[in-house]
């Protein structure tokens, strides 16, 4: 099942301009998801970084991964309703630059999910290549 925008606000809370998922193309309730965010010149944060040379910035691909991560979490009966936030982030690698017009493939993997916490394992690719990489840690409240 495809999961749009519209669905996507039902699972987590946020809202444009900070909801950077476009749709969620697998799921798997607890364990993991896959997302798609179709960058485009329109992104708010194109005027500013950088306008002659537009590049989607580090921190906002991961925050991605991130909501990807918190729709596999939050899909759990017993987390709905919760909010999902940072713990922490770790081993953060950029690779390659994502500019307008690619389509970023967001991973997250929960690979450890007790209590309140989690851990997730997640990567960002432009076609085959890995943009962006990094552990995320996750609270849930």
């Amino acid at each position: 099942m495809i999961y749009n925008s519209s669905d996507i606000q039902k699972i987590i809370p946020h809202r444009y301009p900070m909801l950077l998922i476009d749709k969620i193309v697998e799921l798997k309730e607890g364990e993991m998801a896959v997302g798609i965010k179709n960058v485009t010149f329109n992104e708010q944060f194109f005027q500013g970084h950088f306008p002659e040379n537009p590049v989607m910035p580090g921190v906002l691909i991961i925050e991605a991964l991130a909501q990807t991560g918190a729709v596999a979490i939050l899909s759990l009966e017993k987390f709905k309703s919760k909010t999902v936030y940072f713990g922490g982030i770790k081993s953060a690698k950029f690779k390659k630059k994502v500019c307008p017009g690619d389509t970023l493939r967001l991973v997250t993997n929960i690979t450890k999910l007790k209590g309140g916490f989690g851990i997730g394992s997640a990567a960002a690719f432009v076609d085959d290549e890995i943009a962006a990489e990094a552990e995320l840690i996750f609270a849930v409240e």
